[in-house]
């Protein structure tokens, strides 16, 4: 009877080890992925209005981007990979802007977004799954697309430390 219970329970695990990641860890829809990906851009707005004008050229090393270096970055990258790698179009601004106002600031972060959004919602299932050379390395435009969101979350994680540095109380996390 312990044999007949070890082995159910072995099979169980193995079961769910196999076949449970496999529904668990799936790919988000499009639908899913551009409820996050403007909430993420509401987010990285709310960290752009924490931070005081005044404040941003901080940065807590020499050798660092500043807040508004951050946000910049951010914001470029997902003009610049999205249109070298996820067949965007010309975004009709330049990606190579330096903001400097917040207002400024503000415009550009929604232009970055609103054309990473518009970009990566015309991808069909065969774009997204269709491999790319970038950064000298092969990788499906849905792992492009991954590594845009993850940039993103770097950076605006960086500009929320600065602010924290700064004795300022950050905009609270949105996860959805």
């Amino acid at each position: 009877m312990k044999k007949t219970y070890g082995l159910l329970f072995t099979m169980g695990c193995l079961v769910a080890l196999f076949v449970i990641p496999g529904q668990s860890f799936a790919q988000t829809t499009m639908e899913e992925f551009v409820a996050k990906w403007d909430n993420s851009k509401q987010f990285t707005l709310e960290v752009v209005d924490k931070m005081p004008e005044n404040l941003f050229d901080y940065k807590p090393d020499d050798g660092g981007m500043s807040f508004k270096e951050q946000v910049t970055h951010l914001s470029a990258a997902i003009v610049m990979i999205s249109s070298n790698f996820l067949k965007g179009g010309d975004p009709g601004f330049a990606a190579d802007a330096k903001p400097a106002t917040k207002a400024e600031l503000r415009a550009f972060v929604e232009k970055c977004y609103d054309y990473g959004k518009k970009t990566i919602s015309s991808l069909n299932d065969s774009d997204r799954a269709e491999k790319v050379e970038i950064f000298g390395s092969q990788a499906t435009r849905r792992q492009v697309i991954a590594l845009i969101d993850d940039h993103c979350t770097h950076h605006r994680g960086a500009a929320v430390a600065y602010i924290r540095a700064n004795g300022i109380e950050p905009p609270r996390y949105r996860g959805w």
